[in-house]
């Protein structure tokens, strides 16, 4: 049967409650199963915490010198992977129940990419803070295999992909956007073009590692900065709403008009934003607001 590697990119983050559960399931796949932790330049203490996991049967835990961003950190991975399927986890997942391999196990005879989900805890959290982070999540993020198969390829995301390592390792992920953000959809685009089929499942994984808001904005700055990137190299995210709104304003002469109204109550958007009751609009006039600056 064919084997699994299960690759988890490691950054400031304690990994080590997700590979218990991984490990207390790796019975449920079919063939030999590994555990692929590699630290991204984490911080001492999260290092020092994590050099327990090369003692762990089953786990190969390596670290880098140097953060290199997580297109490369993947790539790596892969590359390094022992088996011919790849299961890619993110650090701060959890898995939903004991069943999850068991779930990828039973349908990976459907498509040789086959996409999980994430999904968020139905509560919001205490913190003001992260208000923002789990509000976008369960609206934006959260949606069902059925929702995300209407568009398999444009909803496709890096966080709980099981995807044969052949495949992987031919397409890659382009290590130029070293920021954050937009990777799965050059990926998706590369998939799509190669005819390659992707089947998205209801089998979840919880994200728990929510960020402040202000981190957040930032990653979400970023991803903007990496769309523009790939639009204006390769022609890539035409489709995305967000480049198609601000398109539409630049082919109306709009754009200037929109970027200067908006700057009058950006700092308005940015309180509400940082707020215990954000607003998703307006998160969404933010982003054009960026993509209208990157455009100029």
């Amino acid at each position: 049967m064919k084997g699994l590697s299960v690759l988890i990119p490691v950054f400031n983050y304690d990994v080590r409650p997700l590979v218990r559960a991984l490990l207390a399931q790796v019975q449920q796949w079919p063939g030999p199963v590994e555990i692929r932790c590699l630290d991204d330049g984490s911080c001492e203490e999260i290092r020092q915490l994590h050099q327990e996991l090369a003692l762990w049967p089953g786990v190969v835990y390596q670290e880098l010198g140097r953060n290199v961003g997580r297109a490369a950190i993947r790539n790596h991975l892969a590359a390094a992977a022992r088996y011919s399927w790849l299961l890619l986890l993110d650090n701060d997942s959890r898995l939903p129940d004991d069943q999850f391999l068991t779930r990828y196990a039973a349908d990976r005879h459907l498509a040789p990419v086959l996409s999980g989900g994430t999904a968020y805890e139905a509560a919001p959290p205490p913190e003001t803070a992260l208000q923002l982070r789990w509000l976008y999540g369960r609206q934006r993020e959260a949606r069902s295999a059925a929702v995300r198969q209407r568009a398999p390829h444009g909803q496709l995301t890096l966080n709980n992909l099981l995807i044969e390592k052949e495949i992987f390792c031919q397409l890659g992920l382009d290590e130029r956007l070293t920021r954050y953000g937009h990777e799965d959809t050059k990926f998706g685009w590369l998939l799509r073009h190669r005819n390659v089929a992707v089947h998205h499942l209801d089998n979840p994984v919880l994200h728990d590692g929510l960020e402040p808001a202000p981190v957040f904005l930032q990653k979400t700055h970023d991803a903007v900065r990496n769309l523009v990137q790939l639009y204006q190299a390769e022609g890539l995210g035409a489709d995305t709403k967000l480049l198609q709104a601000a398109l539409r304003l630049k082919r109306w002469g709009l754009s200037e008009a929109v970027r200067t109204a908006f700057g009058l109550r950006r700092e308005q958007v940015h309180r509400n934003l940082l707020s215990d009751r954000p607003s998703l609009r307006q998160l969404d006039a933010l982003k054009l607001y960026w993509l209208l600056n990157e455009l100029r």
